[in-house]
């Protein structure tokens, strides 16, 4: 029993009241947000027919997620951190109540649609990097890892049960419906962020809103090999080794399903973060590395491998085979449980390195770039593929993965000695 107990998730972060709280309010809002997620395309293609229209959401969050990820890092590292996450979950809360208005009146135009997807974003670029800065002010440091793996848990989890809760009840109640239940649940995180205590920004440096934050927070950056290695390392594993944008391909070409979609389209789409969630569940061992840097870099060498990995199945099919589709939904399995990992230490490191008074900035440049790797790499890889195929792009993709990271690796050795002794960070 207390081996099994050792591999399951470390549930310590649990016992303080206010993460608890977070924690459980999160389950209850990333399904809700995941309802808004599906409706928002749902609805811009029921009104247009047009998939260019749907792909103007790409556009239309992530710069709000680029322009206000920088500036709400700046905001929180200048006001009260509680008083910040209770206005921006009231914005996130009117931006839902305004979905469901536009839907259940017939309002909306596609602008509609796309504009208040901007402002919902907009809060959330916000509220996001809020959130993480608060977490060294929750918990001790050992047990960040361990906080940021629950976290990171529920959002995979989230991601794959509410587009099949919304899938099933979108034909049911109608696309207003979802906005109005998102505008609920959101309430489960309105009243844990109330029940936070005050949370000023400690220690000097303390930021003025403004541009000029924003720039003292990329210069701090600059001075930091270990943080800015962390974002390194992050890019080129997303860039070079997220395959997404050739799923649909894949799943028509070489394992026979049909052009609009299909069982093996959806197998491949759920792998990942179906990986991550069992990387969450057994993710017990987290707390008790003290050596992060080196397990960030194991973590991106996994994840890069297993992206070879489903390459090689995808170029050994070229028809309906279970087995090598299951082969290839093992490998982006594993690589979510690695991205997983990874991310859960990096975030830890941001926590733990940076002064209090950088955390937020910092967190928001970590917003940017998991925002915008992912874009990157559908932009890289659909190119590529269309030049040497999805298979040698998917398997090519990995392998740049791991030349790149053991490059950076090489290149910032300090980054590979970073650990935690006695809950201080130490990088000789």
């Amino acid at each position: 029993m207390a081996s099994i107990r050792a591999v399951l998730a470390d549930t310590r972060p649990l016992r303080n009241p206010h993460f608890r709280r977070l924690w459980l309010a999160n389950i209850v809002t990333v399904i809700g947000a995941q309802l808004t997620i599906v409706a928002v395309p749902a609805q811009i293609y029921a009104e247009t027919g047009s998939s260019a229209y749907v792909g103007l959401t790409g556009v239309f969050g992530l710069v709000p997620l680029i322009v206000f990820g920088l500036w709400g890092g700046a905001l929180a590292d200048a006001m009260d951190r509680r008083t910040l996450l209770v206005v921006t979950t009231l914005g996130i809360i009117a931006t839902s109540v305004l979905f469901w208005a536009q839907a259940a009146f017939g309002l909306g135009t596609v602008w509609t649609l796309l504009g208040l997807f901007s402002v919902q974003q907009a809060f959330f670029a916000i509220n996001q990097p809020t959130r993480s800065a608060v977490l060294p002010k929750l918990l001790p440091f050992d047990q960040l890892p361990a906080g940021n793996s629950l976290n990171m848990t529920v959002m995979q989890a989230g991601g794959i049960a509410g587009p099949l809760v919304a899938g099933a009840l979108i034909p049911v109640f109608g696309l207003a419906w979802l906005y109005l239940i998102d505008s609920f649940c959101l309430l489960a995180t309105l009243w844990a962020v109330i029940r936070l205590p005050r949370l000023p920004v400690g220690g000097p440096g303390r930021a003025t809103p403004g541009l000029r934050s924003v720039v003292d927070g990329l210069s701090y950056l600059r001075t930091q090999p270990v943080l800015l290695m962390s974002f390194v390392v992050d890019v080129i594993a997303m860039v070079f080794g997220m395959p997404r944008a050739l799923f649909p391909q894949i799943a028509h070409e070489s394992f026979g399903g049909p052009v609009e979609g299909g069982f093996a389209f959806a197998i491949l789409f759920a792998a990942i973060p179906a990986g991550a969630v069992l990387g969450g569940v057994f993710s017990g061992w987290v707390s008790r590395v003290q050596r992060q840097g080196l397990a960030v870099i194991a973590a991106i060498l996994v994840w890069g491998l297993a992206m070879t990995g489903f390459g090689v199945a995808v170029g050994l099919s070229n028809g309906p085979s279970t087995p090598l589709l299951a082969l290839a939904a093992g490998m982006l399995a594993l690589g979510g449980a690695a991205d997983m990992i990874s991310a859960a230490f990096r975030t830890s490191m941001l926590q733990t390195a940076a002064t209090d008074a950088m955390r937020g900035r910092l967190q928001g440049v970590f917003i940017v770039v998991v925002a915008g790797g992912p874009r990157m790499a559908d932009v890289a890889h659909g190119a590529a593929a269309a030049s040497v195929g999805t298979a040698v792009a998917s398997a090519g993709g990995g392998l740049l993965v791991v030349v790149g990271t053991v490059a950076a690796a090489l290149a910032v050795p300090a980054f590979v000695r970073y650990r935690l002794v006695d809950g201080r960070p130490v990088t000789g």
